[in-house]
């Protein structure tokens, strides 16, 4: 057993499957949550060694929405030199937080790429990140030893693919690998034709609409949090739309051939996406 003293605070799908990883790893880890029913479940499935009764730890990880992860920042005490690791969808927000004024802790922020259509800790599992990609966001002010530490236990928990990024190009990012792709989703069900559509559908449908029903009081805040970059990202995809929309009203075969060969040969290039010299990845065996 590592003697490492590990805490997650937020104990629903992610925060639990956090928790099942590092046990699965080797770890002791001890729970937190704001209600009653998490700390029960996680303790009576032995999600969770104890029931954190203080954040006197080596790592905290805050498995929380934006606000409530300012708020438990803001208002716990930590011990000196503790690593505090945020995991939300947005990071820009989290990091002018923390950083506005002194600390006795070290800041890592965290964006684990991998979750389910459905949440609460009943549906966490070990094996979640495994081959997952996980975000970390450094700057200026990140305690690099702190950094090697978040790193070791990304690969443990079994992350294959660690990108290193700031902030700001994490959440430039995101709006348009994932909340774009939400709000696509949430759209596209809204379609009349979605009634008795049954028999009618296959793979794409099922790849379309996976994600249309996730917690709107989560993803809601995460889109406003990030409201520019995701508003800019919603604009190119209308952009674009437009064009397809405009060569079919027209019955431009050629434009519309045009138009479609540009989006293959996009999504073609896509393996060769890092090229942002403000991004690093590492790919763990």
């Amino acid at each position: 057993m590592n003697n490492m003293k590990i805490c997650v605070a937020g104990l629903g799908i992610i925060g639990g499957s956090l928790c099942m990883a590092l046990k699965r790893a080797g770890y002791a880890v001890t729970g937190w949550n704001r209600s009653e029913r998490p700390i029960k479940y996680a303790l009576e499935n032995k999600i969770i060694d104890s029931r954190a009764e203080s954040f006197d730890c080596d790592v905290v990880f805050v498995a929380l929405p934006p606000s409530a992860t300012v708020q438990f920042i803001d208002t716990q005490i930590f011990k000196d030199g503790c690593i505090v690791a945020d995991i939300c969808g947005v990071k820009k927000v989290i990091e002018d937080s923390v950083f506005s004024q002194p600390r006795n802790f070290n800041y890592v922020g965290c964006h684990p790429m991998a979750g389910k259509e459905v949440s609460g800790i009943e549906n966490a599992c070990a094996d979640l990140f495994d081959n997952a990609n996980m975000i970390i966001t450094r700057s200026d002010k990140t305690d690099t030893s702190s950094l090697d530490v978040i790193r070791k236990l990304a690969a443990e928990m079994g992350f294959k693919c660690i990108v290193e990024c700031s902030a700001e190009t994490h959440d430039k990012k995101i709006a348009y690998t994932s909340q774009l792709a939400h709000i696509v989703s949430n759209a596209y069900v809204k379609n009349k034709e979605i009634d008795g559509c049954l028999g009618f559908t296959g793979g794409s449908f099922q790849d379309m609409t996976r994600i249309a029903g996730v917690d709107e009081e989560v993803w809601s805040e995460l889109y406003l949090k990030n409201s520019g970059n995701l508003a800019e990202s919603i604009k190119s995809l209308i952009d674009a739309l437009s064009d397809l929309k405009g060569a079919i009203e027209e019955g431009d075969r050629q434009l519309l051939t045009g138009l479609l060969q540009g989006g293959r040969q996009s999504y073609e290039n896509c393996k060769n996406f890092v090229t942002d010299t403000d991004i690093i990845v590492k790919n763990l065996k």
